[in-house]
């Protein structure tokens, strides 16, 4: 199940970086004996490299490492966007650095040595969660690329009915007939893949910033 050899995989493993070899094989082989894939580095400068915004899954990463540390990688991965689960392994926990972790939106912080029931516990809720946010994302993007294929008049009419405007407010707001309204709000609803207005208002409110509603 192990995917070191596949970069750029999408599919979703856990991203396992520590610098200490034994430990990194070790966690490997615990999750690949749960059916889940994995992928290892040695440090934060080789997870960075590798980094893709298509992984899918988790990260776990150790805190103190040379170069760069584990709290260290998750701002790089936070300056990056990155959506995945991050959770902090340390055999070194201190009070600050737990709350720097969580303050970097750390998923979960273990301290070591922690047990494989409790590891894997924390591994499997961050995936679930990890394909939590892959759903959302994709809905996100589908949402994004039916957004742009709205005509400018489209979009106007689409923002309107989602503030609450009946056909006929629209239809005085922009100087056309309610019949075309009705025309736009059907090519609307379509496009969109809207299967009422509250889920048209949903998707709009996905992309609320850019639309600037």
């Amino acid at each position: 199940m192990s995917a070191q050899d596949q970069p750029g995989s999408n599919q979703q493993m856990v991203y396992v970086v520590d610098d200490d070899l034994s430990a990194r094989e070790s966690l490997c082989w615990l999750l690949n004996t749960e059916g889940i894939a994995t992928r290892a580095f040695a440090s934060a400068e080789a997870c960075l490299e590798h980094w893709s915004s298509d992984w899918s899954g988790c990260i776990t990463v150790d805190v103190r490492m040379p170069g760069k540390s584990g709290l260290q990688l998750q701002e790089e991965l936070n300056s990056r966007h990155n959506l995945l689960p991050v959770i902090v392994l340390t055999g070194h926990a201190d009070v600050p650095i737990a709350i720097r972790a969580m303050k970097l939106g750390a998923y979960d912080f273990l301290e070591k040595p922690y047990s494989d029931s409790e590891l894997l516990t924390c591994v499997k809720n961050a995936l679930e969660l990890g394909r939590e946010i892959d759903h959302a994302e994709l809905e996100r993007n589908r949402a994004e690329i039916a957004i742009a294929n709205l005509t400018d008049r489209e979009r106007e009419v689409m923002c309107l009915v989602v503030e609450g405007n009946t056909n006929k407010a629209v239809a005085a707001r922009l100087g056309i007939s309610e019949k075309t309204v009705e025309v736009h709000r059907s090519r609307v609803m379509e496009k969109t893949a809207a299967s009422s207005l509250s889920d048209l208002v949903r998707i709009c409110l996905m992309l609320k910033e850019k639309l600037s509603l």
